[in-house]
């Protein structure tokens, strides 16, 4: 059966070529023949071997000369592409270090490189051209495109590749159960992957303590902000002490919230002089009004 399908491919494929051959000396010999004006004898006797030599060109350019087959994935992306891609990835991150993390001790980063999808099917490239996609953020899971700039046929792929971003933070000392309000000895300091989840990490043991863990953590695991409840500063009615902040000065004041405070979201309250604000619960009975 396979030697069937192979010979009635070979058939096809020569009938094509002959199709393509006769295609091209047709159209070299009705071109040639087009004319304004009646040829001299001369000119009609060389007609022929001028439709003949470029049905020959044709053929042997266009015919005969195979189409290059698609590379394999795997020689499309090799040691020295992987390395391109690493130090493009490991300039952009550093460059493009990302705030918010708290961690002002230097950072360590390291790259992973991914696969392409086995599926792909690409034309041979003699250059290929790693680059930093438009908006890609190098934290956690990314890519990196790849452009082909120099090939038969020109192609773009994108190339998965996992940002690690190694850091001093806060780590459960011990397992520790869904629900535990955080000790100090419950905490420790370790090296993370800040980039390993979307939540930053804690690194301060004040914005930890005494606060109710969301999720189960293990031995060694970063302490992040979505493993810990909110806590709620002040409720509805209390009386609440409020301090409006501005470029050199804080006013100091009292008033009576409107709203719960917690941690991290806005509440309302009303001044002494009926006035209503809106602030960050910041501590116990207190609210920080920016001005």
């Amino acid at each position: 059966m396979g030697s069937d399908s192979k010979d009635i491919s070979e058939k096809r494929a020569l009938n094509g070529r002959h199709f393509c051959a006769l295609n091209s000396l047709l159209a070299a010999y009705s071109g040639g023949m087009k004319s304004t004006s009646a040829p001299s004898p001369a000119r009609r006797a060389a007609l022929p071997w001028r439709a003949a030599w470029s049905a020959w060109l044709a053929l042997t350019f266009l015919c005969i000369a195979p189409r290059a087959p698609a590379q394999p994935i795997a020689d499309t992306v090799d040691a020295a592409l992987i390395a391109q891609v690493r130090e493009l990835a490991l300039i952009a991150s550093q460059q493009s270090r990302v705030s918010g993390t708290g961690n002002a001790a230097p950072l360590r980063f390291d790259v992973t490189v991914g696969a392409l999808d086995p599926r792909l099917k690409l034309a041979p490239c003699q250059r290929i051209e790693p680059y930093l996609p438009t908006g890609m953020r190098l934290w956690g899971k990314s890519r990196i495109g790849l452009r082909c700039t120099q090939g038969e046929r020109l192609w773009n792929v994108y190339l998965p590749i996992t940002v690690h971003v190694y850091g001093q933070a806060l780590v459960a000392a011990q397992s520790l159960a869904l629900g535990t309000t955080l000790q100090a000895d419950d905490l420790a300091h370790a090296e993370v992957d800040l980039a390993a989840d979307n939540s930053p990490v804690i690194v301060s043991e004040p914005l930890a303590l005494g606060r109710a863990l969301t999720r189960s953590l293990v031995a060694g695991q970063g302490v992040r902000q979505a493993d810990l409840k909110s806590r709620q500063w002040f409720a509805a009615g209390d009386t609440v002490k409020v301090l409006a902040t501005g470029k050199g000065f804080t006013v100091a004041g009292a008033g009576t919230a409107l709203s719960p405070g917690f941690e991290g979201q806005s509440a309302r309250v009303r001044t002494e002089g009926g006035q209503i604000v809106t602030g960050l619960p910041v501590a116990a009975r207190q609210l920080e009004v920016s001005l």
